[in-house]
């Protein structure tokens, strides 16, 4: 049986852009470009003859901006809405914006010039259109505020026995993709200040981490920010991997900290939550606790249950608070996930896990 492919409309002023992402679309036997506009009125006149699975979106463009677009299809006709954006700094902010409208995934434009970050990207951006097909959508008013697959291995070796030796203090590793950017602002609004320390990681490329860190700091009564290599994981903090690098979680005598660190695409991603469970099992053992979140695909599924194995205790969001029940799913699957509950409990089960006697 041949599976319908995603057709998608690209919307972008600019015409290099549009070329680019319709080569690269098009190549994945999965999606089909249906079209493409210059501004966000075009775009309006194709969706009246044709509605795609997945609108690519710009946020700087003539006429009318991106972010004014986004608000006007999730209030009126609700879609899967994947922000494009080149990722200048600047742009941080009104990029985050957008996933508070309601945008599912945010993509990095291709830099023409670099063939090994051309290569990456042709990957990140046909997964993020397919994370984007199988994404659920609600109404703006309705809304709460191929490369080859590297396992953990190419960061991390496993964990031994040696990591379990039973500390008063815990620390909690989170993974989270597809939908994390609102899933974490609920997790983390949940923790009382003198929180158990967290160390997360979520998919999303470069520069964005600390504009998302600064924006959940201002939310949390936990202090929030992007991760830098040898921050303490210390109570009361929550530290977000810093885009396109890897963080793992360390251990000196009784200090936890984070190291930071380049490497290859794990499980397709950089930073990957293989990478950060499975130095939470090396490091941590019985003292962790995992929590995986909504997310497509399956990194974290392998970490997790190395998590569980070291004597941790995990847990996995249910599939009707996810976006996309990708990553919990798989890690329910391999059998690593000792509790799946909710997004509005998680944080109750964290806290029980850490201070049950």
């Amino acid at each position: 049986m041949i599976k319908r492919k995603i057709k998608v409309l690209i919307v972008d002023d600019s015409a290099l852009v549009r070329q680019t992402l319709t080569s690269i679309l098009a190549a994945d036997p999965q999606i089909e470009v249906m079209g493409t506009a210059g501004d966000p009125f075009i775009a309006a006149e194709r969706l009246r003859h044709q509605v795609p699975d997945v609108i690519t979106l710009d946020v700087e463009m003539p006429r009318m901006d991106g972010l004014t677009f986004l608000q006007k299809i999730m209030s009126q006709h609700p879609l899967p809405v994947v922000i494009c954006s080149s990722l200048a700094e600047r742009n941080s902010e009104t990029a985050l914006k957008a996933l508070e409208y309601g945008a599912v995934e945010i993509i990095q434009k291709p830099r023409i010039g670099t063939k090994k970050f051309l290569e990456e990207s042709k990957v990140s951006i046909c997964d993020a259109v397919k994370a984007a097909a199988m994404a659920k959508i609600r109404r703006i008013d309705e809304q709460t505020r191929i490369e080859p697959k590297l396992t953990a291995d190419a960061i991390i070796g496993k964990p031994t026995s040696k990591a379990m030796i039973q500390t008063t203090e815990k620390v909690v590793a989170v993974g989270a993709s597809t939908g994390g950017t609102e899933a974490l602002r609920l997790f983390l609004a949940g923790f009382p200040a003198d929180a158990p320390g967290i160390v997360i990681v979520q998919h999303m490329p470069e520069h964005f981490t600390a504009a998302f860190a600064k924006r959940l700091d201002t939310l949390c009564r936990v202090s929030v920010k992007e991760a830098e290599n040898n921050d303490t994981v210390i109570r009361g903090r929550a530290l977000i991997a810093p885009g396109n690098r890897h963080i793992l979680l360390k251990r000196s005598g009784s200090r936890y900290y984070v190291e930071i660190k380049d490497g290859p695409l794990v499980c397709r991603h950089r930073p990957s939550v293989d990478v950060l469970f499975r130095a939470a099992a090396r490091y941590a053992g019985k003292n962790a606790v995992g929590v995986i979140m909504t997310g497509m695909g399956d990194d974290g599924a392998k970490g997790m249950r190395e998590m569980q194995e070291a004597g941790a205790t995990t847990i996995a969001q249910d599939e009707k608070s996810c976006v996309v029940f990708g990553m919990p799913q798989e890690a329910i699957k391999l059998g690593g996930v000792d509790k799946v509950v909710p997004l509005e409990n998680i944080h109750k089960e964290v806290l029980r896990a850490c201070y049950q006697e």
